[in-house]
């Protein structure tokens, strides 16, 4: 096998000469700028001892290493914006590049948990309510509700019945009565017990607008307490129903699929942020990174470097000279190398720490606790008039 070519002291970096390429087209990286892999290779190799020894490295090696480097930094600092932007993350598409763009918070988590109360509450949510009916036979009270299934097609599913509606004049209808100027007493006790409405004795009062919502709203409560509404109560597959019906006729419910209220999966989930195994940062582009950063690149580059060395080296503990033997240093610099590497990204952690919407969020709370501590110790100017 020849020998093959160890560091000559020089490098011309190409498009391909990195083992992924994924900063190739980059001018920052490949060109002839001070943070370019050739300047990188030139100085990791005097770093490394050359040209006093000669380094086992190849153009090649300088170059993974750099590579290497650049994408351990941009994976640091994508792991922690994924981390601190989840939550604002979660559902939204996964089409769109967040490397180098600010996440604005959102309360998008929150509207979706609102969203859940509000079924529950019957005011809004997320699940479908629906509307069914039942026949009311004079003089039964129970029905069994598996006989509700031929009304609203839900055969096999269970269902869970939300409210039952009956027939009953309008709160509006009744808007008027309160405010009649003849026997007040008289009109708001008739009113209390359904009759306000047929009172012929109308002579309107000038009412402010909260007075006429809060009006409305008592006749609803009223409704719903002490007049005779149908109400219902559940036990097993049996609905029954209160007060005891007179007649025939057909009572009307509204209900929901209890899978369609248990099913955590809302809607098409296909192309959404579910966790950070599919957020959406790409490797960083190489000169979008400031100095700060590529300065840590160079360092994680070199200890990717020694690590490298060291390993060529370790391959023979000695290498035999005339009258003596020569120990290779292999093992010293894989140790250098991987103390260096857990500084470097112990430190970029800490930064990235102290710079989380959380800990920022600390710090302005305490600035403006310093600020008002310090303004209170300034005097009032005095008034001379």
């Amino acid at each position: 096998m020849p020998q093959l070519p160890i560091w000559s002291g020089t490098s011309t970096f190409k498009s391909g000469n990195t083992p992924y390429g994924f900063y190739d087209s980059d001018s920052d990286f490949s060109g002839s700028s001070a943070h370019s892999v050739d300047r990188f290779a030139d100085w990791a190799a005097k770093r490394l001892g050359y040209p006093i020894i000669d380094i086992e490295l190849q153009s090649g090696s300088f170059y993974a290493c750099y590579e290497e480097a650049i994408t351990e930094y941009s994976a640091q600092v994508n792991q922690f914006n994924i981390k601190d932007n989840l939550l604002s993350l979660q559902g939204q598409s996964t089409g769109s590049n967040l490397t180098h763009r600010t996440v604005t918070n959102s309360f998008g988590r929150f509207i979706t948990l609102s969203e859940q109360y509000g079924t529950e509450a019957g005011v809004g949510g997320t699940v479908d309510f629906k509307t069914g009916s039942v026949d009311i036979v004079s003089g039964s009270q129970q029905y069994d509700l598996n006989s509700l299934y031929a009304n609203v097609s839900e055969s096999g599913n269970a269902i869970e019945v939300r409210k039952v509606y009956y027939e009953g004049p309008a709160a509006v209808n009744k808007y008027f009565d309160p405010y009649a100027g003849v026997n007040q007493n008289n009109m708001n006790m008739l009113d209390a017990f359904g009759w306000g409405n047929y009172s012929p004795s109308i002579q309107f009062l000038m009412m402010p607008m909260y007075a006429d919502l809060l009006r409305i709203q008592a006749i609803e409560l009223n409704d719903q307490i002490r007049k005779s509404a149908y109400s219902f109560e559940l036990t097993n597959n049996k609905i029954r129903i209160f007060p005891k019906p007179v007649s025939n006729y057909k009572l009307y419910f509204s209900y929901l699929v209890k899978d369609d209220r248990g099913n955590p999966l809302k809607g098409s989930n296909v192309g959404r942020v579910s966790d950070i195994s599919n957020a959406p940062y790409d490797n960083m582009e190489f000169k979008h990174i400031n100095d700060v950063g590529k300065q840590w690149i160079k360092k994680y580059a070199l200890a990717l470097c020694k690590e490298l060395l060291g390993t060529i080296r370790s391959k023979y503990s000695s290498v035999p000279i005339p009258n003596a033997d020569v120990t290779m240093d292999g093992d010293t610099l894989r140790n250098e190398s991987a103390s260096e590497k857990e500084i470097l990204v112990t430190q970029l952690r800490e930064i990235l720490e102290q710079t989380s919407r959380k800990a920022m969020m600390e710090a302005e709370r305490d600035e403006s606790e310093a600020l008002q501590e310090k303004l209170q110790k300034v005097p009032y100017p005095i008034y001379i008039g």
